[in-house]
């Protein structure tokens, strides 16, 4: 049995089940492809693709950028499990089985490589991702201060903005696998940092008219994947059901 604080069985030999596949190489076909390493002392995810890279095969594809749990490129789905690679150690496998498939839902690039970023994109613009002033306010110059805000709030927002935009919720999400206009969790999380924020003006009425439908809120199934397997442990079970009910008293 492997030890929870990241030290590895002596000798012990990991095989890892990966997804290839490039869409942009005209004939390849989706396959599963098996390499044996040997495991060490702390070795992630991560590091033990970046090993097979070196061995076996310099064409595998996967993302990573700062290897410390906080970017969320390498997301991808984990023995059944959306995670990010770079913070799941191969010891909490007892078996040594590891089977890594593309994250769902997103384009795939390749392997194990997929464009949130294209995702991510539309869903802030089309929620507008940026502090709304008054209509009618005077552009703010640099010289003037905002106005001092309550601790507690500045607390919350700041809860909410550790989402990484890793994807894994979406890809846990049924109602983001069959409707694919749906916001999902990732979307709800900045729509309750703003609601909250009191420099946004927007009203219940103007979120109404942007997540108060079944591509919003209203559409979600309760099924709870997107907390399940958030890598930050976001309140996302808390924060819908708190924006559903804001948008009931404001579409009545």
């Amino acid at each position: 049995m492997s030890q929870s604080n990241g030290t590895a069985q002596k000798g012990r030999t990991l095989k890892f089940h990966i997804l290839r596949f490039d869409p942009q190489l005209k004939g390849d076909k989706p396959r599963m492809e098996t390499f044996e390493i040997e495991e060490q002392d702390s070795m992630t995810i991560f590091i033990g693709l970046n090993e097979i890279r070196k061995k076996y095969d310099a064409s595998l594809q996967f993302d990573f950028v700062c290897r410390a749990g906080i970017c969320g490129s390498c997301g991808m789905v984990i023995n059944g499990r959306p995670d990010l690679a770079c913070r799941t150690l191969t010891n909490t496998f007892p078996d040594g089985e590891i089977t890594l498939l593309p994250l769902p839902a997103f384009e795939l690039i390749g392997d194990l490589s997929v464009d949130t970023g294209k995702f991510m994109r539309n869903m802030s613009e089309r929620m507008e991702n940026w502090i709304h002033e008054e209509p009618d306010a005077e552009p703010r110059k640099l010289t003037v201060l905002e106005e001092k805000m309550d601790p507690d709030v500045a607390t919350e927002i700041y809860e909410l903005d550790r989402c990484i935009e890793c994807g894994c919720c979406v890809s846990a999400c049924g109602t983001a696998r069959m409707r694919k206009d749906f916001l999902g969790a990732v979307g709800f999380m900045h729509v309750a940092r703003f609601e909250m924020d009191p420099r946004d003006k927007r009203t219940d009425e103007d979120w109404y008219d942007l997540i108060g439908d079944d591509d919003g809120v209203f559409g979600c199934m309760s099924l709870m994947g997107c907390e399940d397997n958030c890598p930050k442990d976001l309140p996302h079970q808390n924060r819908i059901a708190y924006l559903r009910r804001k948008m009931v008293s404001a579409g009545t």
